[in-house]
């Protein structure tokens, strides 16, 4: 099927227009149907479900906090758990000598 666009009336143009995205919004929802279908198939190949694998064994999206590896001897509420920036009091114990080490918990 072939249309000359260029004879159409706007008025055809934008009923045209309408029933596409009509269709792609149709032709997306049923691929993703069938993508999901074989997902599960796939899934259940090797034993699991697709809930089983999707979230990747987490019940939820949040990693856990970590535990905390380093303690300030001066003072015992300041923690670190060895992730991202090292703290203010690691910085100093480190530059006056002190083995990371020692501050483990």
């Amino acid at each position: 099927m072939t249309l000359n666009l260029a004879e159409m009336s706007r008025k055809d143009l934008l009923q045209l227009k309408t029933d596409v995205d009509e269709a792609l919004k149709s032709a997306e929802q049923r691929e993703r149907l069938a993508a999901l279908k074989a997902a599960e198939q796939a899934a259940a190949e090797f034993g699991f479900s697709l809930e089983e694998i999707s979230n990747g064994g987490r019940s939820s999206g949040k990693r856990s906090k970590a535990a905390p590896k380093y303690r300030n001897p001066a003072n015992p509420e300041e923690t670190w758990t060895g992730r991202g920036r090292k703290p203010h009091w690691i910085h100093t114990a480190l530059t006056s000598g002190a083995d990371i080490s020692d501050l483990e918990i």
